[in-house]
């Protein structure tokens, strides 16, 4: 299917340690240009994140953006070891009578013994993996939208190939007569000067004319180019937009040709028209992966 590389896809997602949002920001570049804005905590998920990406995306420039919150209180909250504490003051009982010590047990005290107090920290490993799998499809996110923008673009190209083609056709079909005027304005020449016409001589003017006018071969290779185009859409799979790159510069090298060749106005415009339509789908190519 054809993809654009000019897409957006945004998510956000609620966690029991808090929010998370990725934003992915994608446009066109020859190669695949990922960048990361990712919080201090998270920057060894970058080579993760690398190896996610090209599971989807083969062309483009992507910035893509981490953001997230704790949530309230998580970190303020704490867990009491009931089993220690209760050692620790069966412990002190035993012992007071040593003392000959009446004094209750100090709780605070025993809270403060290491390991019965203890603060409800996030799982680190879990946290990583949730924001890769939302990663994860946040890149979904971004294909959907790079396969929808993809297909107005193939649309635009087709209709922009169809118009080569009418204008190729309307050139095969307008030689003969553009090669007819020719030998009618070499035959109003020489009776304006009021000489005798050789029709051998005539003949081979016009062998001339033609071999320089020639642009079947020209013709057959644009619409080869239009042909290809065409099969690259419908059975190539994976990044395209080099090939159809390729294929615009030789259809361009074509029009240029006709143009040099041209002995008439109408075939001038013809290869003007060719060109306008070559470059607006060359314009089109650059944002297709």
């Amino acid at each position: 299917m054809t993809c654009s590389m000019t897409a957006f896809a945004r998510l956000e997602a609620q966690e029991s340690w808090g929010t998370l949002s990725w934003e992915i920001r994608s446009v066109n570049h020859r190669f695949l240009e990922p960048h990361f804005r990712l919080p201090e905590g998270f920057r060894d998920l970058e080579f993760a994140l690398r190896e996610r990406i090209r599971k989807f995306v083969s062309r483009g420039k992507l910035e893509c953006q981490l953001r997230y919150e704790i949530a309230p209180g998580l970190l303020e909250e704490f867990t009491v070891n009931e089993a220690l504490a209760e050692k620790l003051a069966n412990t002190c009982s035993r012992i007071a009578p040593m003392f000959n010590s009446v004094q209750p047990i100090d709780m605070l005290g025993v809270l403060q013994w290491p390991g019965v107090l203890q603060a409800n920290e996030v799982d680190r490993d879990t946290m990583k993996q949730t924001l890769l799998t939302h990663f994860e499809a946040a890149l979904k996110q971004l294909v959907e939208h790079r396969q929808r923008e993809g297909k107005e673009l193939q649309q635009h190209i087709e209709q922009r190939l169809a118009s080569i083609s009418e204008e190729v056709a309307n050139v095969r079909q307008a030689m003969p007569e553009i090669l007819d005027q020719q030998r009618q304005k070499i035959l109003q020449r020489f009776e304006e000067i009021k000489l005798e016409l050789d029709p051998t001589r005539l003949e081979q003017e016009m062998v001339m004319i033609t071999q320089r006018a020639d642009v079947d071969e020209e013709m057959d290779r644009l619409q080869t180019h239009v042909t290809e185009v065409q099969h690259t859409f419908k059975k190539q799979k994976g990044a395209i937009g080099r090939r159809l790159d390729f294929l615009m510069q030789e259809m361009n090298r074509e029009a240029n040709t006709l143009a040099s060749k041209s002995i008439s106005t109408s075939a001038t415009q013809s290869a003007v028209n060719l060109k306008v339509l070559i470059e607006q789908i060359r314009e089109q190519v650059q944002n297709i992966e």
